[in-house]
């Protein structure tokens, strides 16, 4: 358990699921604590220290999801997505990434993406398990069954609405606002209106020490694409000057166009390896000035290099020799067009369970050293899960006569196998006596498929002797 001080009062902080289990909360003075579980081992608070990882936590995620991050104390972080989560396969992908990172880091987190900061707060806090995508526009319905307490109020002011018989946000939905003014002060309809998006509540995001970024602010707010392309232009140029003062070369940039209604338009690329090189980045940036929308105006943009990696110089070994192709700028397009999940290679993996044997790294990544088996031949496509078909083979080694797969029954005129695999043991005790016989079967129509039976066809206790299709041939 953690203590910290309220007031005069020391109380606790933090509590595990271990705690909660006995009766303890959050906010129980420490005496009643340590009077229901005796023995109970208590750490003191370090506000200071707890806010500096808070920050660590939101630079972490600033450089990897969004370039919109700030601290929400005591226990969170907020960010403004827009025009970042297309990087990260769309929101559901995104959040699904950072959570589950979290966890592998030891860290435990719920997430929630809501059209206002308020909501954002509320729902990760009082509904996610552990993620939770409000859909646009429906706000105030998926806060209506929440406690008041989401709202970020004050104890006091929840226990005054408590005492009056409010018991969730929905019940402040339809009252009158002024009664409640002046009953609970402004705080109240502040924090239901930011939550309700009917009062700003801009973020104000965290800079990091050493963060290379460049802005312009304008005399007169500009609208037009042909004006946000010239500007993009000077301010990658004068970017890449202090990269290359810095020794640096650019991996994710992020421009940041504040429009005179306060609003933050955002547009983020990245790119394979380190650049400082401004033709390439001025073309992606402007690719995207069409998810850009001016509003009334842009008066200020402002360019930053959220990630950057050293850059040095490298000398060719010989001008006979014919340069390898540089892939770097198409990967750079197609990853900030569709996504940088959707643009990778495959690389073996020693393993003989197919699933297993494959997995995805960086398009730019260099060569590992594992290579593909080469005994018997592997379809081209595997899919994401074997699916059952229907056969009839002649057991224990004959391979079907036919199959049906999607519907389409298809008779085999050429098969090859079967190839034995065994499960891999060591990985599970499941696959101690499991075994798979795969067989290379060519329909009349000459398209090859990859099918194999679960089990060796004589002993149930190696599978389930059913079939299953995992690949096609090209």
């Amino acid at each position: 358990m953690i203590a910290g001080r309220v007031g005069n009062r020391r109380v606790l902080t933090a509590v595990d699921e271990a705690a909660q289990g006995s009766g303890l909360r959050v906010g129980m003075p420490v005496s009643t604590a340590q009077a229901l579980v005796p023995g109970l081992v208590i750490v003191p608070a370090d506000p200071v220290a707890d806010a500096a990882s808070l920050e660590r936590l939101a630079i972490w995620v600033m450089q990897r999801v969004s370039p919109v991050v700030a601290p929400d104390p005591p226990d969170g972080i907020v960010l403004d997505t827009s025009g970042a989560d297309h990087l990260q396969g769309g929101e559901a992908a995104m959040l699904e990434a950072l959570v589950g990172r979290l966890v592998l880091s030891g860290v435990t987190a719920r997430a929630a993406i809501a059209d206002t900061w308020g909501a954002a707060h509320a729902l990760a806090r009082h509904a996610a398990e552990p993620v939770f995508i409000a859909a646009l526009g429906t706000t105030a319905r998926v806060l209506a069954p929440l406690p008041f307490r989401a709202l970020r109020l004050p104890p006091a002011t929840v226990a005054d609405l408590s005492a009056l018989g409010f018991t969730r946000i929905g019940d402040l939905l339809g009252q009158p606002r002024a009664p409640l003014t002046r009953r609970f002060g402004p705080d109240l309809c502040r924090r239901l209106d930011q939550a309700l998006g009917e009062a700003a509540e801009p973020i104000e995001p965290i800079r990091p020490e050493g963060l290379v970024e460049v802005r312009r602010v304008f005399a007169e707010p500009i609208a037009a694409a042909e004006t946000i392309a010239r500007s993009i232009g000077k301010l990658v140029v004068a970017l890449c000057e202090q990269l290359e003062v810095r020794g640096l070369g650019a991996r994710r940039l992020d421009l940041l166009c504040h429009r005179i209604d306060n609003d933050l338009q955002i547009v983020r690329i990245g790119l394979a390896r380190p650049v400082r090189d401004p033709q390439p980045l001025t073309r992606l940036l402007c690719a995207r000035i069409e998810t850009i929308d001016p509003g009334l105006g842009i008066e200020i943009m402002v360019l930053a290099a959220t990630l950057a990696e050293p850059l040095t110089p490298r000398q060719a070994a010989s001008l006979l020799e014919k340069p390898a192709p540089d892939l770097a700028g198409l990967i750079d397009t197609l990853a900030n067009r569709v996504g940088s999940r959707a643009v990778y290679r495959i690389a073996p993996v020693p393993s003989d369970v197919p699933e297993r044997s494959v997995r995805r790294i960086s398009a730019l990544a260099e060569p590992t050293d594992a290579g593909w088996p080469d005994h018997w031949p592997r379809p081209a496509r595997l899919l994401p899960r074997p699916e059952p078909i229907e056969t009839l083979a002649l057991l224990p080694d004959h391979p079907p006569t036919w199959f049906a797969w999607k519907g389409v029954r298809r008779r085999v005129c050429r098969a090859d196998g079967p190839e034995r695999i065994f499960g891999e043991w060591w990985t599970r005790d499941a696959e101690r006596t499991s075994v798979r016989d795969y067989f290379r079967v060519e329909d009349e129509a000459g398209q090859r498929y990859w099918i194999y039976r679960a089990g060796d066809g004589e002993d149930a206790a190696t599978g389930s002797q059913r079939w299953f299709l995992h690949g096609v041939f090209g």
